[in-house]
């Protein structure tokens, strides 16, 4: 309850300057939580799709494949196989374009590359929000609390009094803008941290599943690395 009158206090008793950094702090505060739970939905929803993505060599064929990956057109893993087979198609039927200087491998693995880079900036999206929050609301709330500062000091010139009654009220409100930086930068930072190591396992296994893609549609089978030697596994050609 304190706190709270603390902060009515400040928002009460402050000038323009100080209701300004109160409003940034709390707009930074709103959009740093709506990435936040935006984002982690999102690496959610991608997880189970990167599951899902591993009983798609499990299928009898390409289009047996598709229909375990599911209809989820934000899924980047059938994304991935869907543009990796109308690479392969393009490449195959096209004879007269600039690629055709490029092999088979060469065109899939630019193509597969393109969709990565461009789920790669999707799923970004918003983390530099969050780092911004981060790094500069600590100073803003830092700014708001000199700016208290200097308040409490001009009222003690111009009382001429300095005692504890006089000033207490007035830095204790300025240090709470402080205290306020620190609450809107410290879930940007742990957010951040957190969205960064979740989207680092996202991708991990797009990149996986893009390899064993590009194996399969250059040479007709999936490779697994697991062991010294790679094992093929083959799998059915399917439209």
């Amino acid at each position: 309850m304190e706190s709270q009158f603390g902060i009515a206090n400040v928002w009460i008793q402050g000038d323009f300057v100080t209701r300004a950094v109160a409003i940034i702090l709390l707009a930074m505060s709103l959009a740093s939580w709506v990435v936040i739970l935006i984002k982690a939905l999102d690496i959610i929803k991608f997880k189970k799709h990167t599951r899902a993505a591993q009983d798609f060599w499990h299928s009898e064929d390409f289009a047996a494949g598709l229909t375990k990956l599911g209809a989820d057109p934000t899924n980047p893993f059938r994304h991935l196989a869907l543009e990796g087979r109308e690479a392969t198609a393009h490449h195959r039927n096209t004879k007269a374009h600039l690629h055709d200087s490029l092999d088979v491998s060469d065109w899939v693995t630019r193509c597969l590359r393109n969709c990565i880079d461009e789920f790669t900036a999707r799923l970004q999206s918003g983390l530099a929000i969050l780092a911004s929050v981060g790094s500069t609301a600590p100073f803003i709330g830092l700014f708001g609390t000199v700016w208290g500062i200097y308040h409490a000091l001009v009222a003690i010139g111009t009382s001429g009094q300095s005692t504890i009654d006089k000033v207490a009220g007035p830095i204790g409100e300025a240090l709470i803008m402080t205290a306020l930086g620190l609450a809107v930068a410290i879930p940007a930072v742990l957010g951040y941290n957190a969205l960064v190591r979740g989207n680092k396992s996202i991708l991990g296994g797009l990149n996986s599943f893009a390899h064993d893609l590009h194996a399969y549609f250059v040479t007709g089978a999936r490779v697994n690395a697991g062991g010294e030697q790679a094992k093929v596994l083959p799998i059915k050609k399917g439209n």
